[in-house]
């Protein structure tokens, strides 16, 4: 369980359902842990080296590194993982302290000890990449070892959330003998964890191969020996080598086409079934306001009060999301309706006098960006479905460009990009992460946002709050200044599925309160 000067409540709504359970709910237990499971998804790593990712390349982080606390599914309180025991030592939420598992090695057959600890944090920080998670850990004053076993992190401000950033995979611990200070690891380097898999090769956009690591330690019980990760840069590619076999399940990626052939199927076809995951994944645009176009706040509201969210989903996702009206989503405690609120109904009169009153002449000519091969082959579809919105107001002529993953994060880090789209899984299901982690100078977006009141003032109050069901007062006002600033723009809030055979058995224990997949919950079923 785990340990605190006084209990954290995580209020959540995240919910699970099997749609169609082929042969009813199917069991935890089971699996005779010499099995191999091959998983299909669009979702691809970045980077093996955690120092740099604040993106998807987590889903592949939990199978094979460790983290000093692990929020299991089904639960809202991080426990001890690597760790086996934490603690808050003051009752100001600024004094954290963990005590480690004894005799935990790295697959290398090194030590995880107390200074590997220490190594991974300090580097993290010291590191600072743009594509990384360093943000996550800006209020971490010091990481200092207090005795052989314990390590003691000291916090600038009161955070009751700090666990819940220690439960991520962005504080995934490293072996200082392999993870360089000071500089990233070279990315033909062989990845070395301590979690429930090791790494046995790796094809950057292709395959990931895991193997049951028999040195593991740590909460998650293997229900399988091997699992193949196959990356995929076609929705309908994946669903043809599902439903030709190849694969057992898939996981992120499927159009809203895929997904209505199981309803129109009564749920299974051709022994492939469907399970839905009422999520916390949301799908926003981010409004650079340094770039000249878009630096009037008239653009940006304008484009607010055109979108027509529910024209979108119902073109594009075909019930498979719903609109989303604010950045915390619905299911998230403290989650309101602002943009709602403010903008109403689309209505283009209202949209032509913001641009009118501040001088904008129409049309304005902006390009929207998206990622050719992060979140589906519905993207392309969504950003054409915008510019049709945008563009029949005649108030807007917009051009939409896309590129693969790694040039797209590169130019918004650049800031190169006016307007552009992002998703997002929370890195722990709270309405602390739909906001910190887009706000203030270094952010997750790689586009500064100085919003004092949030940062200064409805951040910090609300982090000092144990029990995170009185933080309400605060997210509802940090909602609010986002849809009056409008730098980002939230647009629908998604549903997870996975397809699988009717023999594969943990799905529902296998997604985590992020909607990361743990791959030790797979296994197959003796028929």
């Amino acid at each position: 369980m785990f340990y605190g000067v006084r209990p954290l409540t995580l209020v959540v709504g995240t919910v699970m359902t099997v749609l169609i359970s082929g042969c009813g709910v199917l069991s935890s237990d089971g699996g005779d842990g010499e099995q191999h499971i091959t998983v299909g998804t669009t979702s691809y790593p970045s980077t093996l080296d955690p120092a740099k990712a604040w993106d998807g390349s987590w889903e592949l982080y939990r199978n094979v590194f460790q983290t000093l606390l692990f929020i299991p599914t089904g639960s809202t309180d991080p426990e001890p993982e690597a760790a086996e025991r934490c603690q808050f030592d003051d009752r100001k939420s600024t004094v954290y302290s963990c005590t480690l598992r004894k005799g935990l090695k790295f697959s290398n057959g090194n030590a995880l000890d107390v200074d590997a600890v220490k190594h991974t944090f300090d580097r993290i920080v010291k590191i600072n990449a743009k594509t990384g998670p360093a943000a996550l850990l800006a209020n971490l004053e010091s990481v200092k070892i207090t005795g052989t076993e314990q390590v003691t992190f000291r916090l600038k401000e009161p955070d009751s959330t700090f666990p819940f950033i220690l439960a991520t995979p962005a504080t995934a611990l490293v072996d200082p003998a392999e993870y360089p200070a000071d500089k990233a690891r070279p990315e033909d380097e062989p990845l070395i964890g301590s979690g429930p898999y090791t790494l046995e090769s790796y094809e950057p956009g292709e395959v990931s191969e895991l193997s049951a690591n028999p040195g593991y330690k740590g909460l998650q019980k293997l229900k399988n020996k091997s699992v193949t990760i196959k990356y995929y840069g076609s929705s309908d590619k994946m669903m043809e080598e599902l439903m030709d076999d190849k694969l057992d399940l898939t996981f992120r990626g499927m159009t809203a086409e895929h997904i209505g052939r199981f309803s129109d199927g009564g749920g299974v076809v051709d022994g492939v079934k469907l399970t839905e995951v009422v999520g916390a994944e949301i799908n926003y645009l981010v409004l650079n306001a340094g770039h000249d176009l878009v630096s009037d706040p008239a653009v940006r509201k304008a484009i607010a009060q055109l979108v027509d969210r529910k024209a979108l989903v119902h073109r594009v996702y075909d019930g498979t999301s719903e609109p989303l009206y604010s950045m915390v989503p619905r299911g998230i405690a403290s989650h309101t309706t602002p943009f709602y609120d403010i903008y109403r109904e689309p209505n283009r009169e209202k949209a032509a006098k913001l641009l009118a009153d501040a001088g904008v002449q129409t049309p304005v000519p902006l390009t929207f960006w998206y990622t050719t091969d992060r979140y589906g082959t519905s993207t392309a579809v969504e950003f054409k479905e915008l510019k049709r919105q945008l563009d029949s107001t005649g108030l807007f002529d917009i051009t939409i460009k896309g590129l693969p993953w790694k040039e797209f994060q590169e130019g918004y880090n650049a800031g190169e990009y006016p307007v552009f789209g992002r998703g997002w899984f929370p890195d722990f299901p709270d309405a602390d992460n739909y906001i910190a982690p887009f706000v203030g100078p270094k952010n997750a977006l790689g586009t500064p946002y100085e919003a004092d009141e949030i940062t200064g003032t409805l951040l910090p109050l609300s982090r000092k709050e144990a029990d995170r069901g009185g933080t309400t007062q605060y997210f509802a006002r940090a909602q609010e200044v986002i849809a009056e600033d409008v730098r980002l723009l939230p647009l629908w809030q998604g549903r997870q599925y996975v397809a699988s055979y009717e023999d594969v058995a943990g799905i529902e224990w296998s997604l985590d309160p992020s909607s990361i997949m743990l791959m030790s919950e797979l296994h197959k079923l003796d028929w």
